[in-house]
């Protein structure tokens, strides 16, 4: 017999409570308000979309998606990111609008979790999407806005961290034959692990120089002075251009006044197979995980019939509330008005009027004094009793 499920919720689900919503809230209104200012503007697509579409063309990965049928038979998913409905949006309902296409939103997506993993199945994301521009000033912007938006909603000290997919591929191309080598490589620079990318790289039947030269990757992390020390350790001219559009971007980036918060990471790689160019990644201090990813993906449009660059960024909500202030407000002012029977229709009036002037009102009846007495210490402001008699 399977065991009663009672109080529990899908693996992966969580309630947000009142006060964790009303920070939520908050910094939504916040980060809404600075992305408007950029000239973005918001968009809502369904929570419900074919799989043969944005499914089939989302980043992530089929067996980390919500799968249902519907009563047509056609397979739809929860949405797994929030980038490749409006993809979709941008190639049908706005295949007509010029670009460059400025779009925001503010959404909840949803991806299946491991029981082991821990992590939630549905999350909100705070994101950008800048459609129809492929130069490096484009992926200028979106950094900036991203280390803005990190600003404007109070997160202390932070930081963004900044590479390109090319160079990475130009490195190991340069270094290394075997195309299964390159991927275990990639994997672990994706995962992180620079112990298996050491173990790895003194297994491998390669020159030195060449193992030298992998080694100096992981070392590629820092200010500007990264660039000249990136572009001085290979000849490979995939892996030379990108160092190019690096140095372009950080003199733009420069502009904005947001170098401060950037660093270089030549070693940078957060998605294997969907990003096309510059990629950045988000981290807060006391925080284990990225805060916000995001970067150049040219193929995506393709995919809908309207081919066009694009860039952007993703900020989780769910970390973003870990690394803020906890929400200085005042608690508003809670008025109880109790009423008898026979006073009904007075105490609902003067409670409309009372809500009409900004203030929060319950109201309750009651049968007797003894039972307003009661409710005295219940975190009311003010208790008020109306009776046929008056106040």
């Amino acid at each position: 017999m399977a065991k009663p499920l009672g109080f529990e919720k899908p693996l992966g689900m969580r309630d947000i409570l009142p006060e964790s919503l009303a920070k939520q809230r908050h910094l939504e209104r916040l980060l809404g308000q600075c992305i408007s200012r950029w000239g973005y503007e918001e968009i809502s697509t369904p929570s419900l979309e074919y799989y043969d579409t944005v499914g089939a063309a989302s980043a992530t990965l089929t067996d980390r998606m919500f799968r249902l049928l519907d009563k047509q038979g056609h397979t739809v998913v929860l949405r797994p990111d929030m980038t490749t409905p409006i993809a979709r949006v941008v190639s049908s309902l706005y295949k007509d609008v010029p670009v460059p296409i400025r779009l925001f939103y503010q959404a909840n997506v949803f991806r299946a979790q491991e029981k082991e993993a821990g992590r939630n199945a549905e999350f909100f994301q705070t994101g950008i999407e800048l459609i129809g521009d492929a130069s490096d000033d484009a992926d200028a912007e979106a950094i900036a806005l991203a280390v803005f938006c990190l600003r404007a909603a109070g997160v202390e000290t932070f930081r963004i961290a900044v590479g390109h997919v090319d160079f990475v591929d130009g490195l190991l191309e340069d270094a290394i034959e075997q195309e299964s080598d390159r991927n275990q490589f990639r994997q672990f620079l994706y995962e992180r692990d620079f112990v298996g990318f050491r173990q790895l790289l003194s297994t491998l039947d390669i020159t030195s120089e060449a193992k030298d030269r992998l080694e100096a990757l992981l070392r590629l992390r820092g200010g500007k002075a990264k660039i000249a020390e990136a572009y001085e350790l290979t000849g490979n001219e995939k892996a030379r251009r990108a160092v190019d559009t690096i140095a372009s971007l950080w003199e733009a980036l420069e502009g904005y006044g947001v170098t401060d918060d950037l660093l270089l990471d030549f070693n940078l790689i957060i998605n294997l197979n969907y990003y096309t160019g510059v990629v950045f990644e988000g981290y807060a201090a006391d925080l284990g995980s990225p805060l916000l990813g995001g970067g150049r993906y040219d193929h995506l449009l393709a995919q809908f019939g309207r081919p066009a660059s694009a860039t952007g960024f993703a900020i989780k909500m769910d970390r973003l509330l870990q690394v803020t202030p906890v929400l200085d407000s005042q608690p508003a002012s809670r008025i109880l008005l109790c009423y008898t029977a026979d006073s009904r229709k007075k105490a609902l009036t003067e409670a409309q009027l009372l809500r009409d002037d900004g203030l929060v009102v319950v109201t309750r009846l009651v049968s007797e004094e003894a039972d307003v007495a009661a409710l005295q210490d219940k975190g009311y402001t003010k208790v008020i009793c109306l009776t046929e008699q008056g106040e």
